[in-house]
């Protein structure tokens, strides 16, 4: 026992000098960034930019993890809590699978030493040892860097929670006293069932509450982890069997709930309206935008008081500059879009449709190297199936069965995003990670039943492992699994390769976009900031591309300007935020003098300004946009000047200060 925990030691020393030097050297050649302006707008709601007080309602992460962050800012405001929260969950996740690779190697060379006696120990053995687990790091980091490259430095919660599932499975799969005793978790009393099974269990509940919807599309995956581990748990019905597996499922379950429960009591009162005017806006932008785009539907939303104006608003996500645009209204289109848009799709021509592209995705460059870490993950299992049970047929038949439930399973979850017509990569990228997580356990599964046992427990010739394990004999088992483990590691290493090649030089060039974009971002916060009894209005297609940096220690003040749109306009904390300057209405306080709007010259080429007039024109203004300060070479500052009866503005003309 003192012996296993000194090894583990090791091992986490070993796996955390490794990962901190991966961690280092990415950090020379490249900032960390957030991805998308999603998470900076995350990070400003929890840090206190956005209303002046830190706040765990961001609409995005389950209230108790939010919370949580914000109380971490409220102890050290310049702190950035949430981006070292991100960059430790995603480092954390492969320092957690290389330690359990290098505890596999632990249990390969003591199982080898089972069979030929002195072979796993003394100075070379030792040193074997050592050389095993430092290639199976070096491999996960040329993942890391070849794969997983982009998604490292510019990190997106999504594709985090992804990661946690994908190492929730992982690690289920290759509990060394589970899957590699020969009798599943026969070993294990109910007790230390639960305890090892507990990682697992915290990740994907760490993952659910960063980002649900997420975890819930992949929770299947893990799903078929415990299935697969409880199969091999004979005698599956017995009372030892239930209580493990049904207690755990029991804990997850309860876990899920509890999470759910406290989001739910975090988001009451307004913020339970608020939550269905988002879930409302989500639907018509996510799925059925064409509704707002194509005239087709103009006269129906018009007879249900949808103005072109507010229709205007809606399609270019400036709605906060109408208060007709309400909770209510938002419903009304939700409803009709699912109605007279959804209802009226061919959905037979659709599935179709979503059926060749299912497959092409699956096989073309498009989603390269991700779908070919997949295929990889495949081949590896189906040779380690073909040479380790040719002469098996029932265990031949229950790994196909296994395979074969990978594959409806992914293929049921690839043709729900793709019908829903929600597929971008922050969401196929990490489902991609957590189906490889689940074939690369099982791929190591298969090769440690391939040469458990014992020189009292296994005879000469092949034996017969439980359902899903392998039959062997006990002197080629080992050189197979050795075999097939350096082949899978060496097809990772140049897919790695070839990943590296090719997104090296793409990240280079992604991360100076974003250093020139964000320019500009750093222009218009100090312009407001130098300007604070001015609130300022930004228009969103002006502001999506900004992106701020992971690890930045920041000010984190209260900010004089917001998005006059976006998935926070109209909240409770929306509403704060304006108050917090004298502001009860976006629309009043521009015609007021109380605010002033920032739009970039790009769209102001592409749409004009006429689309900012309509609102105020139905409501019986006319008014008058004109541009009187300049923001770098990219934006201008538009004042909002009413006109009086006999056409003469109400106030002055600004001049830049």
């Amino acid at each position: 026992m003192e012996e296993d925990r000194k090894q583990g030691y090791s091992n986490c020393i070993l796996a955390f000098a490794v990962m901190g030097a991966s961690a280092l050297l990415m950090g020379l050649f490249f900032d960390f960034y957030y991805d998308l302006n999603d998470d900076t707008m995350m990070r400003d709601i929890m840090s206190g930019v956005y209303s002046g007080t830190p706040d765990g309602h961001n609409m995005q992460t389950l209230y108790p993890l939010g919370a949580v962050i914000a109380l971490c800012y409220r102890m050290c405001r310049p702190f950035p809590w949430y981006g070292a929260f991100l960059f430790l969950c995603q480092f954390g996740c492969f320092f957690l699978v290389g330690v359990r690779m290098c505890t596999l190697t632990d249990v390969f060379r003591v199982q080898r030493g089972a069979f030929r006696k002195g072979s796993g120990v003394g100075g070379g053995g030792i040193r074997r040892s050592f050389a095993g687990k430092l290639l199976c790091l070096l491999v996960l980091v040329f993942f890391q860097w070849g794969i997983w490259l982009t998604h490292m430095v510019n990190v997106q919660y999504t594709i985090t929670c992804g990661m946690l599932v994908g190492t929730a499975v992982f690690l289920f799969l290759t509990v060394p006293e589970m899957a590699h005793s020969g009798k599943g978790s026969g070993a294990l009393s109910v007790k230390a069932f639960q305890i090892k099974s507990l990682p697992a269990l915290f990740l994907f509940l760490l993952a659910l509450h960063l980002r649900p919807e997420m975890a819930f599309l992949t929770l299947p995956f893990l799903g078929l982890a415990g299935l697969f581990c409880w199969q091999a748990d004979r005698p599956v019905f017995a009372r030892k069997t239930l209580q493990k597996y049904v207690g755990l499922i029991l804990l997850l379950f309860a876990g899920i709930g509890l999470s759910i429960g406290a989001d739910s009591l975090g988001y009451g009162g307004d913020w339970r309206t608020f939550r269905q005017f988002f879930n409302d806006r989500t639907t018509v932008y996510d799925f059925y935008p064409e509704v707002l785009t194509e005239k087709a539907f103009d006269a129906d939303l018009e007879r249900q008081g949808v103005s072109y104006g507010a229709r205007i608003l809606l399609d270019n996500y400036n709605f906060g500059l109408d208060d007709r645009i309400d909770a209510q209204m938002l419903s009304d289109v939700a409803d009709y879009a699912r109605e007279h848009v959804g209802g009226a799709r061919d959905w037979c021509a659709v599935f179709k449709e979503k059926l060749l592209l299912y497959r092409y995705r699956s096989f073309h460059a498009d989603d390269a190297p991700y779908n070919l870490l997949v295929i990889l993950g495949y081949g590896a299992n189906i040779t380690a199936v073909v040479i380790l049970l040719w002469r098996d047929t029932r265990n031949l038949i229950a790994a196909a069965i296994q395979l074969f439930l990978i594959f409806l399973v992914r293929s049921a979850l690839w043709m729900f995003i793709l019908l829903r017509g929600r597929d971008p990569e922050r969401i196929t990228h990490p489902l991609y990670l957590v189906e490889f997580s689940l074939l690369a356990g099982l791929f190591l599964w298969r090769l440690r039943w391939g040469s458990m046992g014992s020189a009292e427990s296994l005879p000469e010739t092949a034996v017969s492992a439980p359902a899903g394990g392998i039959a062997v004999s006990r002197s080629g088992g080992f050189a197979a699994a050795r075999y097939l483990l350096f082949g899978a590691s060496a097809a990772l290493f140049f897919l790695s390769a070839w990943g590296l090649w090719e997104g090296f030089p793409a990240v280079q060039d992604d991360q100076a976009r974003r250093q020139e974009i964000n320019r500009d971002w750093e222009a218009i916060d100090a312009y407001c900031r130098a300007r604070p009894d001015t609130f300022y209005f930004e228009d969103v297609y002006s502001t999506v591309a900004f992106s701020g940096k992971l690890l930045e220690c920041r000010e984190n003040t209260l900010s004089n300007y917001d998005i006059a749109g976006g998935w926070m306009c109209k909240s409770p904390l929306y509403r704060k935020k304006l108050a917090a300057f004298g502001i009860e209405s976006a629309a009043d306080a521009l015609v007021e003098g109380k605010a002033d709007f920032i739009m970039s010259d790009e769209e102001k080429r592409i749409r004009g300004l006429t689309w900012f007039e309509a609102p105020y024109n139905e409501n019986g203004l006319d008014v008058y946009i004109g541009e009187y300060g300049r923001i770098g070479e990219n934006y201008g500052v538009y004042q909002v000047i009413p006109f009086s009866g006999n056409g003469q503005f109400l106030r002055a003309v600004k001049q830049e200060q």
